[in-house]
């Protein structure tokens, strides 16, 4: 008898669609709920919550602008389930077909809807798309293993278009395109010229803790420097509610980091491990950040074990 090897893939579907057949097909789905946030702009607010399969892995917020060309989308959700729901409702928004998805940054709750729209009309930073044909078979495994049925149908699709400009513009109505990171290796973030609205990606969090597991805080640091020093209005982040005054959200998220460095240094120094570690006090000042305890543990397995190699280097191998 020939024997048949399932892909994990393919074993992972199966399982999903034994423990959840119907779920995501019958009485639940995507709410996608625009809100008028500029001239011409919505912002479709994600839960202020962990991925999960409760919320369908809906999670960061997304931006719909009008343009006399078409529909532009900054970001396209975490599967191609919620992605053609979305571009459902942009078009009916607007009147006119979305002809432009922007994908911020690779983290899956921002881009795995890609494969509902044609790639060609998908564009990212060059160092996005290298990271998502890097990374993103391991990002969809988890996506699937935590969301099961909303994921179904939901296929690896990578940009067709890298930016290489700091400019766009559609029908009139200009975009400017910032290449940052930090956040990730790639954090594209963008300034509509008509109203100065700012999306930041999630370079930027808004009354919400931020999340490292790609961070570079260095490169963070500077980053948002730049889009503080960038002119623009209100600011749309990629997680928690608008920021009207544009600044707000930007001091809040570095403030996250530049209190977490030092106090997960502090912590390694102390002979914390890491269970320890993601128990350490929260400042006060951060008690209105939803998720806060939640994103500090997260950050230790994510920083810790690089701090421990820089702080408490073995004493058997040479220094640099």
């Amino acid at each position: 008898m020939a024997r048949i090897w399932l892909s994990r893939r393919a074993m992972m579907m199966g399982a999903a669609a034994t423990f959840t057949a119907g779920v995501g097909r019958a009485g639940h789905d995507y709410a996608i709920n625009p809100v008028a946030v500029a001239d011409g702009i919505w912002m479709v607010r994600g839960a202020d919550e962990p991925i999960a399969f409760d919320n369908g892995g809906a999670i960061a917020n997304i931006a719909i602008i009008a343009t006399p060309a078409g529909a532009v989308l900054c970001d396209c959700g975490p599967s191609i389930r919620y992605a053609a729901k979305l571009k459902s409702v942009a078009e009916q928004l607007t009147g006119k077909p979305v002809i432009r998805v922007y994908v911020t940054h690779i983290h899956p709750d921002h881009g795995m809807g890609i494969a509902a729209f044609d790639p060609a009309i998908v564009a990212a930073l060059p160092g996005t798309i290298t990271a998502m044909r890097r990374d993103g078979g391991g990002y969809s495994d988890s996506m699937y293993r935590i969301l099961g049925d909303w994921m179904r149908g939901t296929d690896i699709a990578v940009p067709g278009l890298a930016i290489t400009t700091a400019h766009e513009e559609f029908g009139g109505r200009g975009l400017r395109l910032l290449s940052l990171s930090g956040h990730s290796d790639a954090d594209l973030a963008l300034v509509d010229e008509t109203t100065g609205l700012m999306i930041g990606g999630d370079l930027v969090f808004h009354d919400r803790a931020p999340s490292t597991p790609n961070a570079d805080l260095a490169l963070w640091r500077a980053s948002l420097d730049r889009l503080k020093s960038e002119k623009h209005g209100g600011m749309l982040p990629g997680h928690g509610p608008l920021d009207p005054e544009g600044v707000t959200a930007i001091d809040q998220t570095r403030d996250w980091i530049d209190w977490l460095e030092p106090a997960l240094s502090a912590a390694v120094q102390s002979g914390l491990d890491m269970v320890e570690a993601g128990m350490i006090a929260i400042p006060d000042r951060f008690a209105s950040l939803k998720l806060a305890r939640y994103e500090l543990q997260r950050s230790v397995s994510h920083l810790y074990p690089a701090l421990e190699g820089r702080l408490l280097p073995r004493v058997d191998l040479p220094s640099n």
